[in-house]
């Protein structure tokens, strides 16, 4: 990797790369009550997650936050491949934000008071973008 595109990833990777590695710690021994809420709120939204025990849903949210972690904060990864997956992650709990009944002011994208812990996930996908573009081959541009 180029130093100059690492130093300018770093900060990306690092952030979202930290915040996902505390999340996906903290599900890793979720209680039962704890993991019924997480697949309850998914489930709201994303109906198919319905077919998974609400302890089997935790342990593989908590698998896949791990796993982008990983990517992201190991920078043999490449930026295009850690980019997408936290894009992919990132829509998902947008997605929750759009909608799950309460996350957003009526007629609205500003959040509730509710909604904030999703809405502020538009920094991700922020961050998914800039590394997915970043990561891409620089077609027809010249090189200096």
């Amino acid at each position: 990797m180029n130093p100059r595109s690492l130093a300018r990833q770093l900060p990306l990777r690092l952030s979202a790369g930290a915040f996902l590695l505390n999340s996906g710690v903290s599900k890793v021994d979720a209680d039962e009550a704890t993991a019924g809420q997480l697949h309850g709120f998914a489930t709201g939204s994303y109906p198919f997650f319905g077919k998974l025990e609400a302890e089997r849903f935790t342990r593989l949210l908590s698998r896949v936050e791990l796993a982008l972690a990983g990517a992201l904060l190991l920078p043999v990864v490449p930026a295009a491949a850690a980019g997408a997956g936290l894009t992919a992650f990132s829509l998902g709990t947008l997605g929750l934000y759009l909608r799950t009944p309460g996350m957003r002011q009526e007629g609205s994208l500003r959040w509730t008071e509710q909604g904030l812990p999703l809405a502020k996930d538009v920094w991700m996908l922020g961050i998914g973008v800039s590394l997915l573009i970043d990561g891409l081959p620089q077609c027809g541009r010249r090189r200096r």
